[in-house]
């Protein structure tokens, strides 16, 4: 009887948050016409969440959908610490999933048209730098600075839910021979690419009045995604069979649901593997 009541105890809280109806947020986006971005705007709307979406189009990627009808799109440039006061100025959460794979030192940038799954191309200042770590820097400063003002001070408790969208890749030295793949073994590239995510990840460790969720999936993929689609099966049996350094792929659509998840709440918090967001996302279904 003692083993069931404490098994009521640690389910009972997720179960309770599942069938909730969550209270409504203002959230913004940023990359909101992205990949994974659309995607989240479109389960943020779905779940009765106001949402604002900032990206340097602006524009509905999806005229056609209902839901991304109701988001208010907003063209900007999150490396503009002035622009992304202004919009966490009115929100209560924030999502960062700006990003590319290819930056424009990495001399395959105009690999971006097809392994991007929105198609976007970088322009000539897009750098790991700037497009990750610059963009997410000024959202952290942001909300810290949002959380820092006399009303908010006067609600200590309450933190900001901030969901941060990484790379499975970025966890390498915790694991058994990850360091040496990333010091010996990764490209360039790759590794410019993965000091800039590390960054945020250690800059939102540090940060205050933040509740964050790190998402950490390998390649994430739906049906569409063809440039990726041949080498899923590899990735998947490579992390079954217990390679500690290859981690499961994600779909596009447990991604944009944990991430709603981690946002809606509480709970929810650190760093998410794909166990964790397989897990996360089926609060939101």
């Amino acid at each position: 009887m003692k083993v069931l009541s404490a098994i009521t105890l640690l389910v009972a809280p997720l179960c309770i948050s599942a069938l909730a109806a969550p209270k409504p947020m203002k959230v913004t986006v940023f990359g909101g016409t992205g990949y994974v971005g659309s995607q989240v705007c479109e389960r943020l709307i779905k779940r009765g969440h106001k949402v604002t979406a900032l990206s340097r189009r602006g524009v509905n990627p999806k005229p056609d959908s209902k839901e991304l009808s109701q988001v208010t799109w907003v063209s900007g440039d999150a490396t503009d610490m002035k622009t992304v006061e202004g919009l966490l100025n009115d929100s209560d959460a924030a999502v960062h999933c700006i990003g590319l794979l290819f930056d424009v030192d990495s001399g395959l940038a105009n690999l971006n048209k097809i392994v991007s799954g929105s198609g976007s191309v970088p322009g000539e200042a897009s750098t790991y730098d700037a497009i990750t770590r610059t963009t997410a820097f000024n959202v952290i400063q942001g909300i810290e600075k949002k959380q820092s003002s006399i009303m908010n001070v006067m609600n200590r408790d309450k933190k900001f839910p901030f969901c941060f969208v990484s790379a499975a890749e970025a966890g390498w030295p915790d694991v058994p021979f990850g360091k040496t793949i990333d010091e010996k073994i990764a490209p360039g590239w790759l590794q410019k690419y993965l000091i800039a995510k590390r960054a945020v990840e250690q800059r939102l460790k540090d940060s205050n009045g933040i509740r964050f969720a790190i998402y950490r999936p390998s390649l994430i993929w739906d049906w569409t995604k063809l440039d990726v689609l041949p080498v899923i099966p590899v990735f998947n049996f490579a992390s079954a069979i217990g390679i500690p350094f290859v981690d499961k792929t994600v779909r596009v659509e447990t991604l944009a649901d944990a991430i709603v998840a981690g946002l809606e709440n509480d709970n929810v918090s650190g760093v998410q593997r794909f166990g964790e967001m397989e897990k996360i996302s089926e609060l939101v279904r």
